[in-house]
């Protein structure tokens, strides 16, 4: 593995969330007994670590393949690689997005990289991917 970058949400994301799911718990418990309380704050506990776990994305790149997520693609058909601010990201993911690019964005991280593809068989014409290291994900892309 020559590259790999795992995005995991940030703590306010996931208080905010566990806020939500708490005060669902309150109103179960306003609404029933201590039982259906208690029984509601487990699963809201166990649904928070869950979330946690499944809002988090993993970018590796290994020399041969890019993969996000389940997402892959060999590198023989990436393009260009452009390196994205804050401002250039919101710009592409919003306003200037192509219906038909690949996403692999979270709202949480604002920098990125976009790559676009070269496989003629392929109607994606680039990823646009989220990432605090895109300076050295893409020396990496560029290189191979």
């Amino acid at each position: 593995m020559i590259f790999k970058e795992v995005l995991r949400p940030p703590i306010w994301v996931l208080g905010f969330i566990y806020f939500l799911l708490l005060s669902l718990v309150i109103a179960l418990w306003a609404a029933f007994d201590n039982t259906v309380a208690f029984t509601s704050f487990v699963a809201a506990t166990i649904a928070i670590i869950y979330i946690a776990y499944a809002m988090r994305s993993t970018i590796t790149f290994d020399g041969e393949e890019l993969r996000i997520d389940r997402a892959h693609i060999e590198s023989k058909y990436l393009g260009k690689v452009t390196i994205l601010d804050s401002e250039a990201m919101r710009l592409l993911r919003t306003r200037d997005a192509d219906p038909a690019a690949y996403l692999a964005i979270k709202f949480w991280t604002p920098t990125g990289i976009k790559i676009e593809v070269t496989d003629p068989r392929d109607p994606t014409p680039y990823w646009l991917i989220t990432s605090k290291r895109g300076e050295e994900i893409a020396a990496l892309l560029i290189k191979s």
